[in-house]
């Protein structure tokens, strides 16, 4: 994960006072850094625009986020991810089209939750005709189901296995199951049960860590973005020696890693 700056709009962009230039700079250089480690692939987030705006962003953020993502691509030939939050998930898609990326994270895709930043609603059907209208069908959309930072209590008597059933009946290229919070770990169980549940890919999108990521060996991939960082902290700069170990700890989980 390339966590971007606070970008033009955001509450924390004239106190970051970093220029577009530095937000490449810094994304390239990590970028290149998790290359040089082994990972197989990235994508850029704008978490530190908090707080989120509901289901939608200014067209400042759609056009920092291209450029930044075009940058990325240049420098380096990973498969490249948006994620653009909170749910702005057509905006994600016209991001990856135009910057060359290979996937989108996206929220909300099937069945409503009530996030941080109020009740996020299921968005497949518009959101895989806006796909096909831009000419995006390439782009691949991976779903958050059960999604951190969130309340499932209106959906509380679909389990996660029904919710995996339901995205992939939507059309969703993959589903990701994640803990209850940035940095915290997802249940491998549920991930087991959903990996066996349906054909999909299915990812874990939080807690990672060197110590257990053998226990997701099921899964069909893994986002990592806070234990990587300086003491865990996903605010921080990319720690270059934790960057390796999770590589290393990957790698030795099988030959096929």
């Amino acid at each position: 994960m390339l966590h971007v700056g606070p970008l033009p709009g955001s509450p924390g962009h004239r106190a970051a006072a970093t220029s577009l230039d530095g937000q490449i700079d810094r994304a390239v250089a990590e970028a290149e850094a998790y290359r040089a480690a082994g990972f197989h692939g990235l994508m850029i987030e704008n978490m530190f625009d908090r707080p989120y705006v509901r289901s939608q962003v200014g067209p400042e953020v759609v056009a920092a986020m291209a450029v930044i993502g075009r940058e990325v691509r240049r420098a380096v030939p990973l498969p490249l991810g948006v994620q653009v939050l909170a749910a702005a998930n057509e905006e994600a898609i016209a991001v990856a089209l135009v910057c060359g990326a290979s996937f989108v994270r996206v929220e909300g895709f099937v069945f409503a939750h009530v996030a941080d930043e109020g009740l996020i609603e299921a968005d497949a059907g518009p959101l895989l005709r806006y796909r096909a209208a831009v000419g995006a069908e390439q782009i691949r959309v991976f779903a958050d189901i059960k999604k951190k930072h969130s309340s499932h209590t209106i959906t509380g008597d679909v389990d996660i296995v029904e919710t995996a059933h339901a995205a992939e009946f939507a059309l969703a290229d993959g589903v990701i199951i994640t803990g209850t919070a940035t940095g915290r770990a997802a249940k491998p169980a549920e991930v087991e049960a959903v990996a066996a549940a349906v054909e999909i890919p299915v990812f874990v999108g939080s807690g990672i860590t060197p110590d257990n990521v053998a226990a997701f060996a099921m899964a069909d991939g893994l986002i990592v973005g806070s234990s990587v960082k300086q003491r865990g902290d996903w605010r921080l700069p990319l720690d270059p020696t934790a960057t390796k170990r999770l590589a290393d700890a990957f790698h030795a989980c099988g030959p096929n890693r």
